[in-house]
């Protein structure tokens, strides 16, 4: 009976899987033409967010929408608020209008977007998890960048108590937009360069389980960054400090998970 039950739970939930792409765009206009075409090519609903970008780049993304309104929506910020906010604008309107998950994927033509079919065939069949790229760097990466992330990697395995995470960096992931709409409000989220590592590690502390897809990445197609040393340093080093001491105050909680999957 249970057995039973629990089956038709999840075909439900599957049946109700409804995808969709959110790109975050903040002045790539060489890049975002190429990925948009790509992700129409596959016919994918995609919801574009411009942070207060540039009228020049302004001017692509409307040209953009003009050219697959069958495909495109476009949202738009009237100043630059960073990533994460709008990942978070494009997350809350794919939930307004009744999508069930949310493919995450940068504008700069970084991430290949060959792998998202397996990444979407993951989130349907792990509907209630997180799906996270887990980066396999070509030739282009910086050194200082590639061997930089692993103290952030470090300070998430402390954080969550686990290895499950392997890579939190990664801006090509799929959310169960429910999830994520819960977390956002009760719990304000980094919304610069902190964005990516803190709401994956707040969604691990709420239960949910990460699965990790590996994907090629290189780095911007349009050499294009908008990472800001210093500025997004003391973010994510302040980031990881408050991280710390959530994790101390969910200690006895994250043990018991941790022995429950030995």
């Amino acid at each position: 009976m249970i057995l039973d039950i629990a089956i038709r739970c999840c075909a439900l939930e599957r049946l109700l899987f409804k995808p969709c792409i959110v790109i975050p765009v903040y002045n790539h206009e060489r890049a975002i033409g190429a990925v948009v075409d790509a992700i129409v090519q596959q016919r994918l609903p995609c919801i574009l967010v411009d942070d207060g970008s540039s009228p020049e780049c302004a001017q692509v993304l409307d040209s953009l929408v003009s050219a697959f309104p069958d495909y495109l929506s476009l949202l738009r910020h009237a100043v630059n608020r960073g990533k994460g906010a709008a990942v978070l604008t494009g997350i809350a309107h794919a939930h307004a209008v009744g999508y069930s998950h949310a493919l995450q994927i940068d504008s700069d033509g970084q991430h290949c977007i060959a792998d998202i079919p397996q990444f979407l065939a993951a989130a349907e069949r792990y509907p209630n998890a997180i799906i996270v790229g887990y980066p396999i760097y070509d030739e282009s990466v910086p050194a200082l960048r590639f061997y930089g992330r692993y103290l952030t990697h470090v300070w998430v395995w402390i954080n969550t108590l686990s290895l499950q995470i392997k890579d939190s960096m990664c801006g090509f992931r799929v959310y169960p937009v429910a999830s994520v709409i819960t977390l956002a409000k009760r719990q304000k989220i980094g919304e610069r360069m902190n964005f990516d590592t803190e709401i994956l590690v707040r969604l691990y502390w709420a239960g949910l389980e990460v699965i990790n897809m590996p994907t090629r990445v290189a780095y911007p197609s349009d050499g294009v960054s908008h990472f800001r040393i210093w500025l997004d340093n003391v973010l994510i080093t302040s980031m990881h400090t408050t991280l710390f001491f959530g994790m101390l105050l969910r200690l006895p909680r994250l043990l018991a998970r941790k022995w429950s999957h030995r």
